[in-house]
């Protein structure tokens, strides 16, 4: 795939992509958003953190994702991005169909595109100040838009500490590998709409990384 870093061109192949879930610093904002999810019938995970295994090429950079049916919705991520000189940090979207979520949640992953924005930053540049980042998300339904999410990055799992518990779990971020590494609790109720922005920013360099994509449903045939 083709990214932005520093205003340069560069390619990164990417083979593997995992979703991590459940990643929340307080155990409290992790029940929380277990119990939203279980408000529309999503079981309680087995180990958390989880890792989902996925496609590597449900990621894309494109400005309109295809779903199947008017039950998807997206979450705000920020993506590793792991390349064979250095390790990235990009923004996306974990488009998720919540309908399947309530009875297979690897498999209402895999049924949706994985949004990421195409422009990274180096990690390296923002892992002394990460507590600082912010991370953001509006959603836009009935032509109506409104902020889905918000929220410091300090109340999901830092990336060292998650590239530990991977390790633990399944072995080292290979180059080559993008992982989505949770979300925060949304405002009001989860639900989908015709238009998704995702935000990642840095306050002490004042900039961020930003993509937005359209959904467009398709039409389910029984």
């Amino acid at each position: 795939m083709d990214f932005l870093v520093n205003e340069a061109r560069r390619r990164i192949e990417i083979t593997r992509l995992v979703v991590a879930g459940w990643t929340g610093r307080d155990k409290t904002a992790v029940e929380k958003h277990i119990a939203e999810l279980a408000a529309i019938g999503v079981r309680r995970p087995q180990n958390v953190p989880a890792f989902y295994r996925l496609g590597a090429a449900l990621l894309t950079t494109a400005s309109e994702i295809e779903v199947v049916g008017e039950d998807s919705s997206g979450e705000a991520e920020f993506v590793l991005l792991s390349a064979p000189d250095a390790l990235y940090i990009g923004v996306g979207s974990d488009h998720t169909d919540r309908k399947v979520e309530a009875y297979a949640v690897t498999v209402s992953k895999q049924m949706c595109p994985k949004p990421l924005g195409a422009e990274l930053w180096p990690f390296a540049e923002v892992e002394a100040h990460w507590d600082r980042l912010l991370l953001r998300s509006h959603v836009t339904r009935g032509g109506e838009r409104r902020l889905y999410q918000e929220g410091e990055v300090s109340q999901i799992l830092a990336p060292r500490d998650l590239l530990a518990r991977f390790a633990a779990a399944s072995g080292a971020l290979a180059p080559g590998t993008a992982m989505f590494c949770g979300t925060l609790a949304v405002r009001g109720e989860i639900g989908g709409g015709e238009r998704f922005e995702v935000e990642l920013l840095d306050t002490a360099r004042k900039r961020s990384l930003r993509h937005e994509y359209a959904i467009r449903a398709l039409e389910v045939v029984d």
